[in-house]
């Protein structure tokens, strides 16, 4: 058995409230396991959505500007000239390692080497990262928070010293995999462990938060959480990316103390992943999207059907719903596959498929 009482002894004490939100996940699971009767042709579409859902978000996170129409744009090969190069070859890089993990996980193994590999693939095409992909590295990295203009707004905390990062990664995979192997405890404890240290530790000079989150992908479907590949689980963590780096920093400050815990980061990533799985049953109610929607909801999806395609704001004016609302309703729509956006900026506008 891989040595390393920290990460057990973090895991000693869970509180009945992390236990609640794993046990309505794994009922979720079993829901999709027995109810999953999406089409090919819809599965399909989903996936190709959320590889370009999934990019832009994890992406965005760290700093790059591009939307998912821009991303779709690169995907289909045409150039945006607007961007710049390197947040253009970390858009292409996320995206075929990403594609590859919902393709292949089956045969794909977690090991020291698989997450090496994995930093040479996500850093491929990015010309400033060559020195350093798929190798350790070499000078201190600490974590900056990133807001939405690109630019940091602090440190967050600081990593592991260069020259134990090798040791320190060999030991966390091992642990996780014989823990993961043993089943000694939930996979969902397991996986929240490696990611907080994963991120303490910072192995590589660039690119640990996207890796950590395409390892998350590979973990959760490994571990039968079949959904993945449906709905995007870096969008939450974009959508909720103050949280995201309170629950790391909270947890993370706390490491070398005498009371360490990890129970702040488990919290926020069981909270999304909880709604995450709750989007995903969502899917297999497509056909009677009136479950699924609220009463102003529905007024919105009903003047959809009726034209041929409308802005936000003339959807407002005619069925007399508030924008906000309108807005939350088509993102809803949108997420449902139910409707397609037309245009950007001002000349928004959405139609049914």
């Amino acid at each position: 058995m891989a040595k390393n009482n920290k990460l057990d002894q973090r895991l000693k004490k869970i509180p009945a409230e992390i236990w609640s939100k794993i046990a309505k996940i794994d009922e979720l699971k079993g829901h999709w396991i027995a109810g999953a009767q999406l089409s090919p042709q819809v599965l399909g579409r989903l996936k190709r959505s959320v590889l370009i859902t999934s990019t832009g978000a994890s992406t965005r996170i760290e700093g790059a500007k591009l939307t998912d129409e821009d991303v779709e744009k690169l995907m289909r090969g045409i150039d945006i000239q607007k961007f710049t190069n390197r947040d253009k070859q970390e858009v292409k890089g996320y995206f075929e390692l990403l594609e590859n993990v919902f393709d292949s996980w089956k045969s794909l193994q977690f090991g020291e080497n698989s997450i090496k590999h994995f930093h040479k693939e996500l850093l491929k095409y990015a010309k400033k990262d060559e020195d350093h992909r798929g190798d350790y590295k070499k000078r201190e990295n600490n974590v900056q928070m990133i807001n939405a203009a690109g630019e940091s707004v602090g440190v967050l905390f600081d990593t592991t010293p260069a020259y134990l990062s090798p040791k320190q990664t060999q030991e966390l995979v091992e642990w996780t995999k014989e823990a993961l192997a043993e089943k000694k405890y939930h996979p969902l404890l397991i996986i929240g462990s490696f990611l907080v240290e994963f991120l303490q530790i910072h192995p590589f000079q660039d690119g640990n938060g996207r890796l950590s989150r395409v390892l998350t992908n590979l973990f959760l479907l490994k571990e039968g959480y079949l959904y993945m590949p449906y709905v995007s689980h870096e969008k939450f963590i974009e959508d909720n990316k103050p949280e995201y780096y309170l629950a790391l920093r909270k947890s993370q400050k706390t490491f070398k103390s005498n009371n360490e815990t990890i129970v702040p980061w488990l919290d926020f990533f069981l909270t999304i992943f909880l709604k995450q799985s709750e989007m995903a049953i969502d899917l297999l109610s497509k056909e009677n999207i009136e479950r699924l929607l609220t009463k102003k909801q529905l007024a919105v999806w009903d003047y959809l059907d009726k034209a041929d395609s409308a802005s936000p704001r003339e959807i407002s004016e005619k069925t007399k719903v508030a924008y906000p609302t309108v807005r939350q309703a088509l993102d809803k729509l949108m997420r449902l596959k139910k409707i397609e956006r037309l245009g950007q900026g001002r000349s928004t506008s959405y139609r049914k498929f």
